[in-house]
């Protein structure tokens, strides 16, 4: 059992590598990107082709194997996705109107990139009394100077001075007591420390590593998000899942990286992934400490069987947890289905008193010693034959309630009619009236079937009469079936022969109350069917039968 879920495990990590490597390469871009111009590697978000980077700003020109990021026309010597590139940048010589050219206020003004602060110094370089300034708009952002001992023997021909602001842009100015052509430079720290003995090697330079801050233009940011999403690549959602974070770095730019114990490239798709720590530094726990790597982080343990241990321990919690979350959740849902159902059952009952259930009952059992007169119906069955009260099954509507056509479980088509609620006031009426109807059986009268009394309002279920209303026939005369005035008579024999057996010869009188070419309905023989009672009553009240 144990070595069984072991292995489940390792396939498990086996697969999520597996997807991780299929999904390195960012959705919705061609995969013929080229990854390298001579020896510098171009990581996406920058690209050479075209489709390649994320936008114009990011796209790099290579030029003879030398890269060269178009936007500035200025040459990359690498690109880190920390946000930092080295780039090379012209050294300023006062002299050099050429060179001098290349710098301005304005050099990356509206681009997503600095001079980047604290990792950049401004170098002066001259004879005595040199004067060097490093200006931003109309600000001083660096300045130094030259200077020489009293026999004017040289002891500084050079300065240094850190810049600690952000920069777009600069201008040097220069000046110099003897006829000279001084230097200035923006130049790296690091590579200054590295690379020059003497930093008056500098003048024998025509460009230096500079540092430049990069991100990418929130609009550009959300439109790319947007442009993918229908590719599932989507950068903010993507990082949720791939352990990085995307922030604003400088209204309105963004950029991304990886969490704390992740690497790679957060730009894209999988593209963190976690860093086994145990196996770059096998001394990071310390002497006679063992390292279990997780992701995103690493354990220590005093020895390797400790180590089975608990991460036995840890599949056995985290199976026992699973399995007693999902018997949880089962029997929850489980739960709510019985609380449901029941409440269900109780609304039912409600309605079911309301709507003088109990009164019809008592009626059935008690009225002429009939207890199969009207069939009692319940709300699921009736809810199915009308394919839940569709409204591509209504039949008609009217002053009493809709009538929809439907089909019950022996395949008898029937009509069923939402009533109207009933005033409590009018109850005893309304039970009264469905026995005695229940019990008519005239072959031009509508048969009532039986009532549903479980729903919020009455349900009434008739025989269905399949040529629908004589209103219909007189309205719209049609071609195929002649209203003969043979036709005609015969229908109000037929009317007058049911009105007759409803006035005089039914147990207890019956008077319509609404009688009306809408309510009376043709039945596969064009033979008349009178139908929709509303609130008969056996007291007489008089209406005019339209005319035929």
């Amino acid at each position: 059992m144990i070595l069984a879920m072991l292995q489940f495990e390792i396939i498990l990590l086996v697969l999520w590598q597996v997807l991780a490597l299929a999904q390195a390469q960012p959705a919705g871009l061609s995969t013929n990107c080229t990854s390298k111009c001579g020896i510098v590697t171009i990581p996406f978000p920058f690209g050479i082709e075209e489709g390649c980077s994320m936008d114009s700003w990011l796209k790099v020109d290579c030029n003879h194997s030398k890269p060269y990021l178009g936007s500035i026309n200025l040459e990359l010597l690498n690109i880190s996705l920390d946000g930092t590139m080295r780039i090379n940048y012209p050294v300023y010589n006062i002299c050099d109107q050429t060179t001098n050219s290349m710098h301005g206020l304005t050099l990356l003004k509206s681009t997503p990139f600095i001079l980047s602060p604290l990792r950049n110094s401004f170098v002066g370089i001259g004879n005595c009394g040199n004067f060097s300034l490093l200006s931003n708009d109309d600000s001083v952002i660096a300045a130094c100077s030259t200077s020489c001992n009293q026999n004017n023997d040289t002891t500084k021909l050079t300065c240094q001075e850190q810049v600690k602001s952000p920069l777009k842009g600069f201008f040097p100015t220069m000046s110099s007591s003897v006829r000279e052509c001084p230097y200035s430079a923006l130049v790296e720290q690091q590579w200054l420390q590295d690379n020059l003995k003497n930093p008056q090697d500098i003048k024998h330079r025509t460009h230096v590593p500079v540092i430049l801050d990069w991100s990418i233009f929130t609009l550009t940011f959300d439109g790319f998000e947007k442009k993918q999403s229908n590719k599932t690549y989507e950068l903010s959602s993507t990082c949720e899942r791939s352990a990085c974070s995307c922030f604003s770095t400088e209204f309105p730019t963004v950029r991304c990286k990886c969490l704390q114990g992740f690497q790679g490239n957060p730009y894209l798709l999988q593209g963190c992934q976690d860093t086994d720590e145990c196996a770059e530094n096998a001394d990071i726990c310390g002497p006679g400490k063992y390292c279990e790597n997780f992701i995103g982080g690493y354990n220590c343990y005093s020895s390797p069987i400790t180590i089975k241990k608990l991460k036995l321990d840890m599949i056995i919690i985290g199976l026992s947890t699973s399995f007693g979350s999902l018997f949880l959740v089962i029997g929850a849902w489980w739960l709510y289905i019985l609380i449901k159902r029941r409440n269900k059952i109780k609304l039912k009952e409600k309605h079911f008193k309301q709507n003088g259930g109990l009164l019809l009952e008592q009626q059935l059992t008690t009225f002429d010693g009939s207890v199969d007169t009207c069939k009692l119906f319940n709300s699921k069955e009736l809810d199915k034959a009308t394919d839940h009260f569709n409204i591509d099954r209504i039949l008609g509507q009217g002053g009493q309630g809709t009538v929809y056509k439907g089909m019950l479980a022996d395949g008898r088509i029937v009509g069923v009619k939402k009533s109207k609620a009933v005033d409590k006031p009018k109850l005893q009426e309304f039970i009264n009236e469905v026995v005695i109807l229940s019990q008519i059986n005239h072959r031009n009268v509508v048969k009532l079937l039986g009532c549903c009394l479980e729903t919020e309002v009455p349900l009434l279920v008739y025989e269905f009469i399949q040529n629908g209303t004589l209103f219909h026939y007189l309205q719209e005369q049609n071609e195929d079936l002649p209203f003969t005035w043979d036709m005609r008579l015969r229908i109000a024999i037929e009317i007058a022969g049911a009105l007759s057996y409803l006035h005089s010869a039914a147990s207890i009188p019956i008077y319509h109350r609404d009688i009306k070419t809408s309510n009376i309905l043709l039945d596969d023989k064009y033979r008349a069917k009178v139908a929709d009672f509303g609130y008969s009553s056996n007291h007489k009240s008089t209406r005019d039968l339209w005319v035929l």
